[in-house]
């Protein structure tokens, strides 16, 4: 080998291996800042809806539930029009069109989050608490899920945040698989009779279910992350609430709103716990996503369309 060779061998490996020392190294001092936590509290820390700094009590159980409902909210709002949006670009609509729209999507993930978080207190939370609540308070009352004060600000507003920002994420995804499949299973589709939509759902739809979850585990890891847009409009209220109009926070969200503010290590060390444990969630979640993905590209040969 030349010397030149190994040298960008050596660089790239050397770029490789630093990465994974990073992701191990935040790791460590999330552990390391978390241990007080880990040891006062244990798994007890899961399970607790008691979050009280000044008797130094810590329990992230109303946390946990805000983040994982307001991320399904989001998944439940955002994976019926990603796929939708992938399947019109990538089987129905003209090459100028698919780019024109394809474009347009993938620009809502150069936004930042902040400009999420401003456009939902201004724009989304006016609209949810004059129009859509009273309107869902209504008609659907009778579900726990719609009941309360409309306040705007509250768990409905920050899953319709989350979905409008990891749509491009499963949109791109989706289109990237959908790609994969070989364009002879549509041909033989046609050639035996089959409508559009019959070889849509049977060529492409079928074949591309593992992809699509992958597509839709990474949205899920995004919006769990989420930080910045949610703490704008999610309420920030330590609760458990049934209601979808009641505010709520995240794992994200109590970070962002009270580090700064710690007062005690004890304090601290249970912020750094939440993060550990969100740090952990998403790192799997992100890496059955990308195995589901994997899967997919070796039943097709890494065949493009």
């Amino acid at each position: 080998m030349h010397l030149g060779d190994r040298v960008f061998y050596g660089s790239l490996r050397a770029l490789g291996l630093g990465v994974l020392a990073l992701l191990l190294g935040i790791a460590a001092q999330l552990v390391f800042l978390a241990l007080p936590a880990i040891h006062k509290f244990g798994l007890g820390f899961f399970v607790s809806l008691d979050w009280d700094p000044v008797n130094e009590s810590y329990g992230a159980l109303a946390f946990i539930f805000g983040t994982l409902v307001s991320s399904l909210l989001a998944l439940l709002i955002s994976v019926p029009i990603s796929v939708g949006i992938a399947l019109f670009l990538n089987e129905l609509a003209p090459r100028r069109v698919a780019g024109a729209i394809g474009f347009l999507v993938e620009m809502l993930a150069a936004i930042p989050s902040v400009i999420f978080g401003l456009w939902g207190i201004f724009v989304l939370a006016p609209w949810l608490r004059t129009d859509v609540e009273p309107f869902l308070a209504s008609y659907f009352g009778f579900l726990p899920f719609f009941q309360g004060p409309p306040y705007g600000v509250g768990m409905l507003a920050a899953g319709i945040i989350l979905a409008i920002m990891i749509t491009p994420t499963i949109s791109a995804i989706s289109r990237e698989v959908f790609r994969a499949i070989p364009l002879s299973q549509r041909e033989a589709a046609l050639a035996l009779g089959a409508t559009r939509w019959e070889t849509i759902s049977m060529s492409v739809l079928k074949s591309s279910r593992s992809g699509i979850l992958g597509a839709v585990i990474l949205g899920l890891g995004r919006a769990l992350g989420e930080t910045m847009a949610v703490t704008m409009v999610i309420g920030n209220r330590i609760d458990i609430s049934s209601s979808l109009f009641s505010p709520a926070q995240t794992m994200a969200s109590v970070i962002a709103n009270e580090y700064a503010e710690a007062s005690s290590d004890l304090h601290l060390s249970a912020l750094a716990f939440v993060g550990l444990s969100l740090f952990l969630v998403s790192f799997c979640i992100n890496t059955l996503a990308r195995l589901m993905i994997w899967q997919v590209e070796k039943k097709t040969g890494g065949r493009v369309r």
